[in-house]
């Protein structure tokens, strides 16, 4: 008798299959010399999601991307990437990875439309030049065909670079901190765009620097010093955290912000305008700590919630220290 869909046995049912990950890599580690860059590192990426990877320069965000598509070898760990073994599979997944670096890389003495045009040939694109044409009209990049890449504003150059990495249509986009010394306003476009990207079912990679970039993420992970310390969305993330927070406000919020780094008890301080953000994960000693401000009558407490920049740098903090 043959058992129902669903039973051992059978086809599992939509509502029990495992979810469909275009990065599911576990273990990793990869040491260069003495320097183990990435140790023990594992996560999942479903497909259609925009992932943020953050972490400080150094914190082996690179060299994790470049295994995840197969230019590194891993030394130890296993894994796939869009179904395809990162060991073994490296080549074959490179054709279905666009990846975009933080330095423009494009031909600066090439027009836009000829940039377009050639990367469409390099990667085998059918009728080069209407694909070309399609990308300058979907990323906005109209009255632009001539102009010179190298003459491009940095927000410009940033569409045009998007625009070559879409143009072989890949699974996954990888991007490396693809907004550096863009406008707000171009980086804002930029977003749009790569939401746009995933709700069509590509999958983004991106590393940055900003928070309020990674607070557009579906979700992110936080890499230091090798490590891969948090991961989830960024509420599950913040959550997790368990840090209080508080806002205090005074007449000389400089020096009240120097006064309060030296107060045993509180592990976070950052001066925001007239106000100071102060911290820590120890419930019990912060209050001590405030309780010690109690009897001035200039200063006004509030309570505040720890923001996604909070999280991290009590992360690196304490990274920092574990690997002393």
């Amino acid at each position: 008798m043959n058992a129902p869909a669903g039973a051992a046995g059978g086809v599992p049912s939509a509502r029990h299959r495992a979810p469909d990950y275009a990065i599911d890599v576990r273990g990793l580690s990869k040491s260069f010399g003495t320097n183990q860059v990435v140790r023990n590192l594992s996560m999942q990426v479903k497909r259609g999601q925009i992932y943020g990877f953050l972490g400080p320069n150094g914190s082996g965000k690179t060299t994790t991307i470049r295994m995840l598509c197969g230019l590194l070898t891993p030394d130890q760990g296993t894994g796939t990437c869009l179904g395809l073994d990162i060991l073994t599979q490296g080549r074959a997944i490179r054709r279905h990875v666009g990846y975009m670096t933080q330095k423009f890389s494009l031909y600066a003495d090439l027009s836009v439309r000829e940039n377009l045009e050639f990367v469409a040939r390099i990667y085998g694109v059918p009728h080069a030049d209407e694909a070309a044409r399609e990308a300058i009209v979907a990323l906005g990049l109209e009255g632009r065909e001539r102009q010179l890449a190298g003459d491009l504003s940095g927000g410009w150059k940033q569409r045009l670079a998007l625009g070559a990495c879409i143009l072989p249509q890949p699974k996954l986009l990888l991007l490396d901190e693809p907004t550096a010394g863009v406008d707000p306003k171009a980086r804002r476009e930029f977003w749009a765009q790569i939401h746009d990207l995933a709700a069509g079912g590509v999958t983004v990679l991106v590393s940055t620097h900003y928070m309020d970039e990674a607070e557009r993420c579906h979700e992110i992970a936080y890499i230091a010093y090798g490590e891969l310390l948090a991961q989830g969305t960024v509420e599950s993330v913040v959550t997790a955290s368990a840090l209080h927070m508080w806002r205090v406000t005074g007449p000389d919020p400089a020096a009240l912000t120097r006064e309060l780094m030296e107060t045993p008890g509180i592990e976070l301080v950052a001066p925001f305008g007239t106000s100071v953000h102060v911290g820590g994960r120890d419930r019990a000693a912060l209050d001590i700590a405030i309780a010690r401000f109690a009897g001035r009558e200039e200063l006004v407490w509030r309570p505040d919630r720890a923001s996604l920049e909070d999280v991290f740098i009590d992360l690196i903090n304490r990274s920092r220290d574990n690997f002393r």
